[in-house]
């Protein structure tokens, strides 16, 4: 079971930028996610990478805006986050799911999570 760390959250101007790092440990092959909940809403899908790097997805929200990455050397997934929204405010969540031979991003059916971290953007 993969366990992940995310860091890189806080309170950021309108049209600010920030870096979530989400640090791994324990997995072999897998691929991350990150999703967000905003207060008084469900969970939602941000972005997500798959083990190679090669493939990603992102909603249409962030499209433009952030750009997912990994670095296996490091066990470490990155959300880079640019021209920030106060609708971009929630916890973000790091994920991750083991995958076997497949290459694709997915953007459901994570079985590990970290623990979240907040980001605030303020108006």
């Amino acid at each position: 079971q993969v366990q992940l760390v995310e860091s890189g959250g806080g309170l950021v101007q309108a049209g600010g930028s920030l870096r979530l790092s989400c640090a791994a440990s324990g997995g072999t092959r897998y691929a991350m996610g990150w999703f967000r909940q905003a207060p008084g809403k469900a969970r939602e899908f941000v972005a997500s990478i798959s083990w190679s790097g090669f493939n990603s997805n992102i909603v249409d929200s962030v499209k433009g805006r952030f750009t997912i990455s990994r670095d296996n050397a490091k066990n470490t997934g990155y959300l880079q986050m640019n021209s920030l929204k106060p609708e971009d405010t929630a916890v973000y969540y790091c994920a991750a799911r083991s995958v076997a031979w497949s290459d694709a991003p997915y953007s459901d059916g994570y079985n590990a999570w970290g623990q979240g971290t907040q980001v605030t953007v303020s108006s």
